[in-house]
């Protein structure tokens, strides 16, 4: 991994200067770093807007922001409430990615956001844009490390992770190539790489492949391993290699807390809790409606089983732990400590 040294230019008088600037062990927040210490409680895999019409008619945004603002600020104020202190937005470029919205909600919340850089694969590759198929990876990855050395879409608002998404294995050419582009990326700023990913066989790929060219386990987010159906096995053989163990899509629906609660247990006895993320994937959907002859967009909340977006772990998951036998270091464990450690900038010298 390269070491990423960034100057700003200071002014003093008619003199100006550079002064070098490390980003080492810190997060970078849509207001800028802050030491992954300040992280405190953390949602490690939510969405704010999400627009699923595809990489070549997204419109960014559709809605009207400040009416954005309004509907959503409130959930945030509340997750703030239950105690969370940090939360990471998923939604990669040409998926919705308002990095404006989430800098807003930030700062009349008072949560710490974090937005990423990357393109998602899934669903038939519909939110890759025309140039990944034109681009080599070198040439994609210059683009994902343009956003983190200058900020996105000329905000100067800066990436604090990278955010992929594949299918399940086998994993075809296209996503292979996506993989590299994050490694690339990676290896030039030390951005942990997040992958939305199918199945556990998927995620063994991605390792095999992020290891090829020289990115360390410890840098991989295995996004959605709750999903896998392989009894587990592929969640506790892929924490013991290093990589972070994402349960995102805790719901409130019974059957549901109870799988979390199980895969939970099975990590903890394992001795890998300290491997594991756990997150609602909760956020709008940007739908376009139609009354009376008149087209209008609307935010609609995530039918994913969380009435109250951001809500469920606190008030329905964190209960059940307590009542089977994990601790409160357990819960700092899962829900601070390894957040901070999965997602702190690494870099290191030549």
């Amino acid at each position: 991994m390269h070491r990423r040294t960034f100057l700003t230019t200071a002014t003093l008088g008619s003199l100006s200067f550079a002064v070098p600037i490390s980003f080492s062990h810190q997060i970078m927040t849509v207001n800028g770093p802050i030491h992954a210490h300040k992280m405190g409680v953390t949602l490690p895999h939510e969405h704010i807007t999400t627009d699923y019409i595809g990489a070549e008619l997204v419109q960014q945004p559709q809605y009207d922001r400040e009416g954005a603002v309004a509907g959503i600020l409130p959930y945030l104020l509340e997750l703030k409430a239950l105690g969370g202190t940090t939360l990471f937005e998923g939604t990669p470029q040409y998926v919705g990615r308002d990095v404006r919205l989430l800098k807003a909600l930030s700062e009349r919340s008072g949560l710490h956001i974090v937005t990423n850089t990357g393109y998602h694969a899934a669903d038939d590759y519909k939110y890759l844009p025309k140039h990944f198929y034109q681009e080599t990876a070198q040439q994609l990855a210059e683009r994902w490390i343009k956003e983190w050395k200058d900020g996105i879409d000329g905000t100067g608002i800066r990436p604090g992770f990278i955010k992929i998404g594949v299918h399940k294995a086998p994993l075809s050419e296209n996503e292979r190539k996506l993989i590299e582009t994050a490694a690339i990326t990676h290896l030039e700023t030390g951005l942990t790489i997040a992958i939305h990913t199918g199945d556990g066989a998927g995620a063994y790929e991605e390792l095999e492949c992020l290891m090829s060219h020289g990115v360390a386990a410890e840098a991989m987010v295995w996004v959605h391993a709750q999903n896998d159906k392989d009894d587990d096995h592929y969640l506790t053989d892929l924490a013991r290699m290093g990589v972070w163990i994402s349960l995102d899509g805790v719901n409130a629906k019974p059957r549901q807390l109870k799988r979390y609660l199980y895969q939970l247990q099975s990590m903890r006895a394992e001795g890998l809790l300290d491997k594991v993320l756990i997150s609602h994937d909760d956020g709008w959907a940007v739908k376009a409606v139609e009354a009376e002859g008149r087209k209008s967009i609307e935010l609609s909340l995530f039918d994913n089983g969380n009435r109250v977006p951001y809500h469920t772990i606190f008030s329905k998951l964190i209960p059940d732990l307590l009542s089977s036998g994990f601790t409160r270091r357990d819960i700092k464990q899962i829900m601070v400590k390894n957040p901070r450690h999965a997602y702190m900038i690494r870099v290191r010298k030549k």
